[in-house]
């Protein structure tokens, strides 16, 4: 069989180079087309559900949320396990699928189940999915660098600005906010007052929400000319604030001025991001999705952050603390070393010993077409292009030479057995 195989190929020898060349084409095309990353993603495939109720103690949450998600999550095809756990004010559920389902069809069979286990938890408690990505899914870290804006107004900046625009880059799965103080309007009410004036805190928060809050009204015609008629209610200071009223005694109007302060702070934090002890920083994680081209996607996002440079306030710039681009220009930087010192080397030994440089020229030629084809199967497989399959790739090249060396040596050795044969 392998006698009328190379007998095959010898007489068709253009054919046979078409096929090769045919071959290194599609392995160049595939090579562009896999994705690049440094580590190798390793994670289960799963679909996080998270659930927030504040306040509430993680027995409670266990009870009333954790339990009637999972009992209910149950025989969603192709689940390998369901994992939970239950803290204070929030509760997650792991899905974990078998590694053949795609991630997005596990998202989607997730939210159908969703849609009924809802109806059972408690009033305004809504499941909300995890992003779309893994832990080894953080790209890129930056910090703002703005040393004249306070750290609730880097926040905000961080918050309405950057994020909503870095998220807009393909394959970005979402862009996680640190540090700095989320401002929030807080009324500290005084129970005394509160008591005095005979007025219950639910009626008093009720009064908050519902006056901070825009309405619409019907179109009218007067003159020939349509108006259409809205209330604006949202609250845009502290005076707005401390106008509301929460109730009438003796036909005057008690507001939240007269039973609490009311001042701008920030929301409780359970931690700080200090930046190489320089002092507090605000800035962003970037999450790539799911089976992205990791390189391509940094890239990506530096030049969105370039655009919105622009629209920064003066003095504002970006500040890079973490960078996979490098760790991964690097290995495939090696890699490329590994395979030009390799073809050298390999070159020159075959020319030393066969003393042929068409010989050495044969051999060399299979190291670039073999490369290329294994990146065929590594997209056929879903296997990105990482430290781990870049090194079985350079590793191989050794098999990969000796298998022409062993053939160039042993066609030598006929051809001189034959010449002697002739004399």
């Amino acid at each position: 069989m392998i006698n009328q195989l190379i007998s095959l190929s010898l007489k068709n020898r253009y054919i046979v180079l078409l096929i090769a060349i045919a071959l290194f084409a599609w392995g160049i095309y595939a090579i562009r087309e896999n994705p690049i990353d440094a580590i190798p993603d390793l994670s289960e495939n799963q679909v996080i559900v998270f659930t927030e109720w504040q306040g509430r103690s993680p027995q409670v949450m266990e009870d009333q949320v954790t339990y009637p998600l999972l009992s209910n999550l149950q025989g969603i095809p192709k689940v390998r396990a369901i994992r939970a756990t239950s803290m204070f004010g929030m509760s997650f559920v792991y899905i974990v699928f078998e590694d053949k389902a795609d991630v997005y069809w596990a998202r989607s069979r997730v939210l159908e189940r969703l849609n009924y286990a809802q109806r059972l938890l408690p009033q305004g408690i809504t499941p909300t999915l995890g992003p779309d990505g893994t832990g080894v899914g953080h790209i890129l870290w930056y910090t703002l660098d703005a040393k004249s804006m306070d750290l609730g107004e880097q926040r905000a900046l961080q918050d309405w600005y950057v994020k909503l625009g870095l998220q807009t880059v393909p394959g970005v799965s979402e862009v996680a906010s640190f540090g700095g103080f989320e401002k929030q309007y807080q009324v500290t009410i005084d129970p005394n007052k509160l008591n005095y004036y005979r007025i219950p805190l639910s009626q008093v928060l009720k009064s908050i929400k519902s006056n901070n809050n825009d309405v619409g009204g019907r179109k009218f015609e007067m003159n020939g000319t349509g108006y259409i008629v809205r209330g604006l209610g949202y609250i845009k200071s502290l005076a707005d604030v401390e106008n509301i009223p929460v109730g009438v005694i003796n036909t005057i109007p008690v507001k939240i001025k007269d039973i609490a302060t009311v001042q701008m702070g920030g929301d409780e934090r359970l931690g700080i991001f200090d930046r190489n002890g320089s002092g507090e920083a605000v800035g962003g994680i970037v999450v790539t999705r799911y089976g992205e081209n990791a390189d391509k996607v940094i890239h990506a996002v530096k030049a969105k952050m370039a655009d919105i440079q622009k629209g920064l306030p003066v003095g504002v710039s970006f500040k890079i603390a973490y960078d996979r681009s490098e760790l991964i220009e690097n290995a495939v930087g090696s890699v490329k070393h590994t395979l030009i010192e390799e073809m050298i080397t390999v070159s020159i030994i075959v020319i030393l010993f066969l003393l042929s440089i068409k010989s050495a020229l044969s051999i060399i030629i299979q190291i670039p077409i073999t490369i290329a084809a294994s990146f065929i199967l590594l997209n056929a497989f879903g296997i990105s292009s990482n430290i781990m399959s870049l090194t079985g790739i350079a590793l191989a090249i050794g098999v990969i030479v000796d298998n022409g060396i062993v053939m160039v040596e042993n066609s030598h050795r006929n051809l001189s057995i034959a010449q002697e044969k002739e004399k």
